[in-house]
């Protein structure tokens, strides 16, 4: 049961689910906030808290910590098993050399304009989709915009933890 693992191993299981932040996690466990929960996905809400309850700085950081979507890391194989198979499962490792053209200049862009990559909770969309909100998410202000990276990396972390449940 998830409230019988000692902090290390909570960390070790959990400590993935926010892309290279395992501190959620620690927070999590140190705020006793996993002791309520039967399965993974019940760590969603109190992962989420932990999030939104630490200050803007450590917030971008989370955000930092996202690859962008078909982008140098994925072409070189460097992601996480976690986002390699989201990446994967939207067939991002599949683009045409026209889509991962576009993908280069909206990663670009999009860098360039908000300091962090553009993140989207990819799994069960496809290639069109994910380019469409691409370019509608771009011309968004600075707050609209970092509100819904965090609300896409809470989207994330509860398909990861929901996937755990199956295992």
């Amino acid at each position: 049961m998830i409230k019988d693992l000692d902090r290390t191993k909570f960390v070790a299981e959990y400590g993935g689910v926010y892309e290279h932040s395992p501190w959620v996690a620690e927070q999590c466990f140190d705020d006793e906030g996993h002791l309520a929960a039967d399965q993974p996905s019940d760590l969603a809400g109190p992962f989420a808290h932990q999030v939104e309850a630490t200050d803007h700085t450590r917030q971008l950081m989370l955000l930092r910590a996202h690859p962008d979507l078909a982008g140098q890391l994925a072409l070189g194989g460097e992601l996480t098993a976690e986002s390699t198979s989201e990446q994967a499962s939207a067939g991002l490792n599949q683009c045409t050399q026209e889509e991962l053209d576009e993908f280069t200049d909206l990663n670009t862009a999009y860098r360039q304009k908000f300091d962090f990559p553009y993140i989207l909770a990819v799994r069960g969309r496809g290639r069109v989709e994910i380019l469409d909100n691409f370019r509608k998410r771009l011309p968004n202000d600075m707050a609209s915009e970092f509100r819904e990276a965090l609300n896409q990396v809470h989207q994330i972390a509860k398909l990861r933890l929901d996937s755990l449940n199956a295992t």
